[in-house]
């Protein structure tokens, strides 16, 4: 029997439907990855399984329990399920430790001393073992994060559930937590993972369900939702967020918000440093000592420069494909690109550059490894 069954789930508001009529079941033991575009209910879903929201409709079959029964224990069904919220909702008055011992006294009557030497555990679990007589507080953001899943492990729960648990940490502390999530996948716990972290979602999941619209559209292996989709909606959207496209239509563009959106799209792949920083850097390179010196050489104010970036599997490569049409339109030989950049910039780019591409159509095409 599966751990979860949810029936032609609906939720209403007065002003919005985020659900519509969600049919999903989960067994004991998977990894669910919940992806999909922002506003279309993987939060609302997630929130509805263990009644932080009421559903207007349906039914969430969890362990056998209906928790949209009237008559249903919610604080006992609850227990069953840790869940893991985006700013971690952790208690800043009290030290770490106290973090993980209060609802395991409170609600599972266990020992001041037993609920003690399980937190220190459970701290250990998460890398934290020397954090546990600090304040909250004291701790980065993804420190207060892996104290948080601790404290949902504390419970003992059969489910863990995630709620965007990466969203609000800074791109350096994004793999931290996930490499945290991922060591609990191995160990067979059933977890429901809202995410917008991609590769975590290919490399840990068992599936992965894809939402729009208020409804579960798509559901399968990480393989066929990623590589060989179903729907033209789905297959739209895993375009978007595996590869990175950015336009500049001025000499004067905004580097600051093209490389915030790059460091960003980087993350949201659980990229390693390694490879990020050569996209980092042969992109702001070729931007910088390449495009826009020959840009300005020539007169040109709207260059038109469109970048997209794709990571190949197992993000150790990546392409950078360049459309450069506006410079062969005005008559510039793209062969001779590289003649613009100065020595530094050419061993730069030769270190992080292992195959160019350039046809006389004006499309470029880079792989970085």
């Amino acid at each position: 029997m599966s751990i979860i069954e949810v029936k032609h789930l609906r939720k209403e508001y007065p002003d919005a439907t985020p659900l519509k009529d969600v049919n999903a079941t989960v067994e004991e033991g998977e990894v669910i990855s919940i992806i999909g575009p922002s506003g279309t209910g993987k939060s609302t879903f997630i929130r509805c399984l263990n009644r932080l929201e009421t559903p207007t409709s349906g039914q969430i079959i969890v362990d056998g329990v209906d928790m949209c029964d009237p008559d249903v224990d919610l604080p006992k069904m609850r227990q069953k399920m840790g869940m893991v919220f985006q700013n971690y909702a952790l208690f800043d008055h009290k030290p770490v430790v106290e973090n993980l011992m209060m609802a395991p006294m409170d609600l599972l009557g266990m020992s001041r001393k037993d609920a003690y030497d399980q937190a220190m555990d459970l701290l250990k679990l998460v890398g934290l073992g020397d954090k546990g007589f600090r304040w909250p507080h004291e701790l980065s953001g993804g420190q207060r994060q892996r104290v948080a899943i601790a404290r949902a492990l504390a419970m003992k729960p059969k489910i863990l559930l995630f709620d965007e648990p990466t969203s609000a940490l800074d791109p350096q502390m994004v793999s931290e937590v996930l490499s945290v999530i991922t060591r609990l996948a191995e160990q067979g716990l059933t977890m429901l993972v809202v995410t917008h972290e991609m590769r975590f979602a290919r490399d840990a999941s068992s599936r992965v369900f894809y939402m729009d619209r208020g409804e579960l559209w798509e559901s399968g292996t990480p393989e066929q939702i990623f590589e060989n989709p179903r729907r033209k909606e789905t297959r739209e959207f895993i375009f978007r967020v595996r590869n990175w496209n950015w336009e500049i239509n001025s000499v004067d563009y905004d580097y600051a918000a093209m490389f915030s959106s790059l460091q960003e799209f980087c993350a949201r792949q659980f990229l390693g440093h390694r490879v990020t920083l050569k996209c980092q850097l042969a992109i702001e390179e070729i931007t910088s000592s390449l495009l826009m010196p020959m840009a300005q050489e020539h007169g040109i104010t709207n260059p038109r420069v469109l970048y997209e970036l794709s990571i190949g599997e197992g993000g150790d490569v990546a392409d950078l494909f360049i459309d450069l049409k506006a410079f062969a339109d005005s008559g510039i030989d793209i062969d001779k690109i590289f003649a613009f950049a100065d020595e530094v910039s050419n061993k730069i780019l030769k270190n992080v550059i292992v195959q160019t591409e350039i046809n006389h159509s004006g499309l470029a095409h880079f792989v970085i490894g």
